[in-house]
């Protein structure tokens, strides 16, 4: 179903009420539509100017230098394949710094790194967004982020959805259909059944596609 962005501002406005800064954790598989819903749930509660922010997890990607080290590298987008230490630090600096500015980092597709640094939010950003798809995930050292956020929204999407939307991703890439399908298969439908077989639950759950 399409998420309901009114009920789902409306939650985190109600979180916000009692507290200074909130961090919401917005969960899925990969493909599942969770910087879509994060996007438009930044709009919807008014963007820059009323205080939110976006934080993606994707921005700790760990370097591609120290996945082929590590003999990672296949496996780009994997629980393995993050930084989850960095992640830590800087969620706690959100929550337990609110007075001073975060630089967080972002992941570039066009050059399949993350630029350090890239994005600032500053202690005028109340509601902070942080988007992912381990943040719930009840595996070490995953399992140390969790109490980290004050409330949690879960996408939860049919297999056969994120297959379809993986081989137009993708497709949209330079990939033909049998590179694409291999891609899907091999490693990002395995981290999907990851995400929904070893996440903690959410405080809403949005299901359908």
């Amino acid at each position: 179903m399409t998420p309901d962005l009114d009920h789902l501002a409306e939650a985190i406005r109600a979180r916000h009420a009692d507290a200074g800064r909130i961090l919401v954790a917005i969960v899925g598989a990969p493909a599942s539509g969770k910087s879509t819903l994060s996007d438009r749930l930044y709009h919807h509660l008014g963007g820059d100017k009323a205080g939110a922010a976006v934080v993606p997890m994707d921005g700790f990607h760990f370097d591609n230098a120290i996945l082929e080290d590590r003999d990672l590298l296949p496996r780009k987008g994997a629980p393995e394949t993050f930084d989850v230490g960095g992640l830590k630090r800087t969620l706690i600096a959100l929550r337990d710094t609110p007075d001073e500015d975060v630089c967080v980092p972002l992941f570039d597709r066009s050059l399949e790194i993350s630029r350090g640094s890239a994005r600032v939010i500053a202690p005028r950003h109340k509601i902070i967004l942080v988007e992912g798809n381990y943040l719930l995930l009840d595996q070490a050292p995953w399992d140390q982020l969790h109490n980290l956020f004050d409330l949690s929204i879960y996408l939860d999407v049919p297999e056969e959805t994120l297959r379809a939307r993986l081989m137009d991703r993708w497709r949209s890439f330079g990939f033909d259909d049998d590179g694409a399908r291999a891609k899907a298969e091999t490693n990002d439908l395995p981290n999907a059944v990851t995400v929904a077989r070893h996440s903690k639950p959410a405080d809403i759950m949005i299901t359908g596609g």
